[in-house]
């Protein structure tokens, strides 16, 4: 099987400076996910890279045509993608743990809560990038995920910090 690199991001609220950044931080990637809170520039952010992009209305996301929810086939995995508001993911992750057991899938990406999240369990991986804008975790660091599918078909995942232009700005 050959290898693949999944970028991953969410909650980029129209700052696709942010987007370009982190793109050409990560460098070579085989696929583009964007969870949603995209609000404006989605054909700037396709034009960005040469690999499919993929990407999924949030509640700010009034006036692009994306779909609410996304199936996607990456490797051997059946992905799903959604923004999360509608599952109330502030509250956790049941309603998307019930959603993804009841329709076989193995990975469940969103956003929505601005903060980075992974959980794998036996069946089922929950995965949230954070937001490459607005981060709300307790260190707002800007942040993204890494999905890479290795040479046997497995899936790792891993969290990266967005280094910005302002990051190293000292006030």
């Amino acid at each position: 099987m050959d290898r693949m690199r999944i970028l991953v991001i969410s909650d980029s609220h129209g700052r696709n400076d942010d987007v370009a950044g982190v793109i050409d931080q990560v460098g070579h990637i085989d696929m583009l996910i964007h969870c949603g809170d995209v609000e404006r520039g989605e054909d700037y952010i396709r034009s960005l890279v040469d690999c499919p992009v993929y990407m999924v209305g949030g509640n700010s996301d009034y006036n692009l045509d994306l779909p609410r929810t996304l199936e996607l086939d990456i490797g051997n995995y059946r992905v799903f993608v959604i923004h999360g508001h509608m599952s109330w993911v502030n509250r956790g992750v049941d309603h998307l743990r019930q959603i993804a057991l009841e329709n076989h899938y193995d990975i469940v990406m969103f956003g929505h809560t601005h903060i980075p999240f992974i959980q794998i369990e036996e069946d089922l991986t929950i995965l949230n990038p954070g937001s490459l804008s607005y981060p709300r975790q307790e260190d707002r660091m800007p942040t993204f995920l890494l999905m890479e599918i290795d040479e046997y078909g497995m899936a790792h995942y891993g969290h990266g910090y967005y280094k910005s232009k302002f990051s190293e700005l000292k006030i």
